[in-house]
């Protein structure tokens, strides 16, 4: 494990977050089309809180992503601007929380603050680890030629060059070994 569980759950939920912007695998589509697959995604990386599950709230999530991607266009001295901005604007108090399955781990709002608020502040504390552990190269952007992906790379050996958006790494395998096929 590269980071606390808490913090890989939250960068992996990021990326996935991120991804779900249209260009994103050569698709058009935004995969966040509707409040069902945004309980569906909550669902997957276990959200605790609030949540309004409205029209609203699908569309604060939406513009998170905008915001978050910032993270794989910057340096690392940058992202820490970014970083503690939204934690300045959130008003965040780092505490301690249990619930569910998940054991001690920090959260730095209350569980009824609104759920775009909850996002933004947990991967804020997620991208500290990365920036005080000094590993911001986990950080990429996908591979494959048509695709707009973000990754992060929790890989021991920091091979992980596709996102898992669309099976880059898959398309890109076959794509490869078609060509290898023509030439031969």
């Amino acid at each position: 494990m590269v980071f606390a569980y808490d913090t890989e759950a939250t960068l992996v939920f990021v990326a996935e977050l991120v991804n779900t912007a249209s260009g994103v695998a050569g698709s058009d589509d935004d995969a966040l089309a509707d409040v069902a697959t945004l309980v569906s995604l909550l669902d997957e990386h276990d959200y605790s809180g609030r949540r309004d599950l409205d029209d609203a709230e699908l569309q604060g999530v939406r513009s998170l992503r905008g915001e978050f991607r910032r993270f794989w266009e910057v340096d690392r001295d940058e992202a820490v601007e970014l970083v503690n901005r939204m934690l300045r604007e959130a008003a965040a108090l780092p505490q301690l929380v249990r619930h569910g399955d998940w054991d001690w781990h920090l959260h730095a709002t209350e569980p009824d603050a609104p759920l775009v608020t909850r996002i933004r502040v947990e991967a804020a504390m997620a991208f500290i680890d990365v920036i005080r552990s000094d590993e911001y190269d986990r950080l990429g952007l996908c591979a494959a030629d048509d695709c707009t992906g973000v990754v992060v790379d929790l890989s021991r050996n920091r091979s992980k060059r596709y996102c898992d958006a669309g099976n880059c790494g898959n398309r890109m395998n076959v794509l490869a070994y078609r060509a290898r096929r023509a030439g031969s």
